[in-house]
């Protein structure tokens, strides 16, 4: 009997124990769960706030474009920001789509919607889930991850984040009948373009260079060219180049230093350059040299055309004219005074 009773006390003993044991802990669990809800709680986004608060009635999202070269299975996080100048609060949601070249020349890149480009990248962004608020005059770095599967082939890889918010309903108070409009959606996107190195076929050439509108004279400046580019490689490449001009004596007169543009794979990609000099005349002949982006290869075109401002000459001829015929109408008139 008295064994029995020390039995059940060294129990409850040891049931004592482990409840004692098991209270920090049970404490220490609750207290990670409430550190891991905060965490989750915090935005995985930085907001700042802009100098000024003038409401320009929009909002911006930059940088326009990220490049970046990424080895299969690397994994990259880069930021986008989006300013909210408004003039209200708003809520900013975003989407992924993938984006493929045109062959059209004037429309830079398509977006694909659900449908999946040849050389899709939409898949591998991580955006935010929820929407971001901003206030008017905040800017939220919003980070955008890029992870490139272990078996990605060589090439180029091409998607978009796109930002997008709603406006509220407003009522037409300018009638009895007030009717709400609709809401309207505003998307803005910034490109993601990934180069994975390895076997790459780069293929590209200026196909065209020409004035705006191809003709062969015109009557003043300023002076507008036209330069078509050819992507017909597996990834995007940035061509550059120059354009100078030439008079009908082999003067110079005339530079312009061309930023690159980008060329989607499979694509045509058209940019204009302005020669913005106005008072011209005579012929002239613009030549223009293209890197292609890669290689170092250089293509060159030139054109001819003639500035004839021909409302300047008939002014100047009616001037002339009127200069002599009012001379002539003076001696006339002299000379018949003088027999008289």
């Amino acid at each position: 009997m008295i064994q029995a009773d020390r039995m059940q006390y060294g129990v409850s003993m040891w049931v004592c124990a482990l409840a004692l044991m098991g209270l920090p802990m049970s404490v220490f669990a609750q207290e990670a769960a409430t550190e891991a809800a905060e965490i989750q709680q915090k935005p995985a986004y930085r907001l700042e706030t802009i100098p000024g608060d003038e409401v320009l009635g929009d909002f911006v999202v930059g940088p326009g474009k990220t490049e970046l070269r990424l080895q299969p299975g690397e994994t990259v996080t880069t930021e986008i920001l989006i300013t909210n100048r408004t003039g209200e609060s708003r809520v900013f949601n975003f989407e992924t789509e993938d984006v493929v070249g045109t062959t059209g020349g004037d429309i830079a890149v398509k977006l694909l919607g659900d449908d999946r480009g040849p050389y899709s990248l939409r898949d591998y962004l991580e955006v935010p889930t929820e929407g971001i608020p901003l206030k008017h005059a905040e800017r939220a770095r919003v980070p955008v991850t890029v992870s490139i599967p272990a078996d990605a082939e060589p090439g180029g890889l091409y998607g978009s984040v796109l930002v997008t918010t709603v406006t509220k309903d407003v009522a037409d108070t300018s009638s009895t009948n007030a009717v709400p409009k609709s809401p309207i959606v505003s998307r803005i996107g910034t490109l993601f373009f990934i180069t994975v190195p390895g076997a790459i076929a780069y293929e590209g050439a200026l196909q065209k260079f020409a004035t705006i509108p191809d003709a062969s004279w015109f009557d003043g400046g300023p002076i507008h060219f036209e330069l078509l580019y050819a992507n017909t490689g597996s990834v995007h490449v940035n061509p550059y180049g120059e354009l100078s001009i030439t008079n009908m004596f082999g003067e110079e007169v005339g530079f312009i230093e061309i930023e690159p543009w980008f060329a989607l794979p499979q694509s045509l990609r058209f940019r204009e350059v302005v020669w913005s000099r106005e008072f011209l005349f005579g012929k002239y002949t613009a030549t223009a040299r293209i890197n292609r982006g890669y290689d170092d290869i250089i293509d060159e075109m030139d054109v001819t055309f003639w500035v004839l401002p021909w409302k300047v000459l008939l002014m100047v001829c009616v001037v002339v004219f009127m200069i002599v015929f009012l001379i002539r109408m003076f001696f006339t008139t002299f000379e018949f005074k003088r027999k008289v």
